[in-house]
């Protein structure tokens, strides 16, 4: 990964500089990747009860 492409991506997630000091660059690209499904629509959405059983 890039220098540009990282700024790029602490940017999509609304990051300022001040955050970068606190965070790593695998956090950072977990979040990245993590933001991605946050539009997901998943077919099926657990329960207490399901997470109970588990």
């Amino acid at each position: 990964m890039t220098t540009p492409l990282f700024l790029l991506r602490c940017i999509q997630l609304g990051l300022s500089m001040r955050d970068l000091e606190l965070l790593s660059i695998g956090l950072i690209n977990d979040m990245y990747v993590e933001s991605s499904n946050d539009d997901f629509k998943y077919a099926t959405i657990a329960t207490q009860e399901d997470m109970d059983k588990f």
